[in-house]
């Protein structure tokens, strides 16, 4: 018969006692491996995905400019007030006629466009621009506020100053008066259609607010985004077809007004309002003989940093 090996418990316990090390080392050997398994999977699934992210910078592209192309620029965010862009909106500048939406202010204030106003010898010889209305013709007030809203036609808006102010310079009290009361320190003026004069001045500033204010009156808000405009004298047959002198109407999106200026002194001037995406920027241009360029890039810019997250 074959014989078993007997083992003394003394033995057993020997042999338990060299096992029992052995199995924990091998667990604690495992574990880590597992655990080390787990990290590099983890680590590798979290590589992976930062190498499919698409880093996205939003800081906006710069102007593309090496001088400043104006003598002053106001770039304004109006539901927050921010100022995206200056440069020396401060400047005491003829403002040309951009005077005319102060103007437009006082007539929409103390005229009523139902009115009937004739023009007068001395209406009918203002300076280009102009529309070339005959003296005696007889428009409705509104119908003259277009056309010098529109297309800044002197006769039209010296024959509106005279109907509402009795003269010009009762009228040009009445501006200024407004500017006092609209905080408007850097402004002055000394006519009411926006010809050069040394008392003749505003700021981009000062022009902003004024902006502000007009494009709160219904009347002037709907009057300066129309692209063109049909005005007849009460007296007469002859047409006077206005085209909007501002080319960013039907341009570029979301503009809606508001007014162009020239002068030799004021140079090539402008304030656009412009609403995309939930932003509503207002745009000052003082005296820039790339206007049009200049208003495109900063509208641009104005929109980029607007839609970039803060």
């Amino acid at each position: 018969m074959a014989q078993h090996d007997s083992i003394s418990p003394a033995d057993h316990r020997r042999s338990w006692g060299r096992i029992l090390p052995r199995l924990a080392l091998g667990s604690v050997v495992s574990l880590s491996l597992l655990a080390f398994s787990l990290c590099s999977a983890l680590g590798m699934e979290h590589h992976a995905r930062k190498q499919t992210a698409h880093p996205v910078s939003y800081a906006p592209q710069p102007l593309p400019w090496k001088r400043i192309p104006a003598h002053s620029i106001l770039l304004k965010e109006l539901r927050s007030g921010r100022i995206l862009f200056e440069y020396d909106v401060e400047k005491r500048l003829s403002p040309a006629s951009l005077t005319k939406i102060m103007s437009a202010l006082i007539i929409l204030e103390k005229g009523r466009l139902d009115d009937l106003a004739t023009v007068s010898r001395n209406a009918a010889r203002a300076p280009k621009t102009h529309l070339r209305l005959k003296v005696g013709e007889v428009f409705r007030l509104g119908d003259l506020l277009k056309a010098m809203m529109m297309v800044s036609a002197n006769d039209a808006c010296l024959a509106a100053v005279e109907h509402v102010g009795g003269d010009e310079e009762q009228f040009v009290k009445l501006m200024n008066a407004k500017a006092v009361a609209l905080g408007l320190s850097d402004t002055h003026f000394s006519n009411g259609c926006g010809f050069d004069g040394p008392d003749h001045y505003s700021t981009a500033e000062d022009l902003a607010t004024l902006s502000e204010v007009a494009m709160r009156n219904a009347v002037f808000r709907n009057l300066v985004k129309e692209e063109r405009e049909i005005i007849m004298p009460v007296s007469g047959y002859r047409a006077y077809v206005l085209h909007n002198t501002n080319r960013l109407l039907g341009r570029i999106p979301g503009v809606v007004g508001v007014k162009t200026g020239f002068t030799s002194k004021a140079g090539r001037c402008l304030i656009a309002k412009v609403s995309q995406n939930g932003s509503d920027l207002l745009l000052v241009i003082l005296n820039s003989n790339r206007r049009w360029n200049t208003a495109k890039s900063l509208i641009d810019y104005g929109f980029r940093l607007t839609n970039t997250p803060q």
